[in-house]
């Protein structure tokens, strides 16, 4: 595997844009779920802002990529959009863009709650590694603007259908209150729980006639 350099993102690296914007297609699609189209503008912007990571190897090839989102004036913080070139996939590529990120996000908004929707078991153990816990939907934010921005994930109709209070996603929350630190999640003693509630909630949003009791036990 080739080495990678983990940085922020800034006006040098626009030109990866559309490889970006085209890596996060092809990965919901071949995830049937979640992942909210973005334009090359909208990802721009955020490189010229600061708000963004990228993963470069040491010839230019592209790695992967991770954005900031903000609400309500910064109180709410999301790193979204974490994406990893298909071919260097499997070698911790992923963590490290999201620590990367969730280290920018605590620099820049350092009383901010930390949120993130995801439908993936792979990134709900790296957000319990840096803290995260599950959440209802409840607890997320009420900003409608953080909502809208689900309009291009193929799964709006579903969250729009259960009044925003549920979907295939799992909410995640990081609050940097101390107090709050004894609610950190054991993803290793859960995972199994949220791996069975996440393929019943597909069956069930979906209709999924295929699914049945068994379906739901065997692991």
């Amino acid at each position: 595997m080739s080495e990678f350099i983990i940085s922020i993102a800034n006006e040098s690296h626009i030109d990866f844009v559309d490889v970006i914007c085209l890596t996060m297609a092809e990965s919901a699609a071949q995830r049937g779920t979640g992942i909210a189209k973005r334009s090359p503008e909208y990802i721009a912007t955020k490189m010229r802002e600061g708000k963004a990571i990228i993963a470069l190897g040491k010839k230019g090839e592209f790695g992967g990529f991770c954005y900031i989102e903000t609400w309500s004036q910064g109180k709410y913080v999301a790193n979204s959009g974490l994406i990893v070139n298909p071919d260097y996939r499997h070698h911790g590529l992923a963590r490290r863009i999201k620590e990367a990120s969730f280290k920018l996000s605590r620099k820049k908004y350092p009383d901010a709650l930390i949120i993130g929707l995801t439908t993936s078991l792979a990134v709900m153990k790296i957000n319990s590694d840096l803290g995260y816990y599950p959440v209802p939907f409840s607890e997320l934010t009420n900003d409608e603007a953080f909502w809208t921005g689900c309009q291009s994930c193929v799964n709006y109709e579903i969250l729009k259908g259960k009044d925003f209070k549920n979907c295939l996603c799992t909410g995640m929350l990081y609050n940097p209150d101390d107090n709050m630190k004894s609610r950190k999640w054991n993803f290793i003693k859960k995972s199994k729980i949220y791996e069975r509630l996440v393929r019943m909630k597909r069956a069930i949003f979906t209709k999924d006639k295929t699914f049945s009791l068994l379906n739901l036990l065997s692991i």
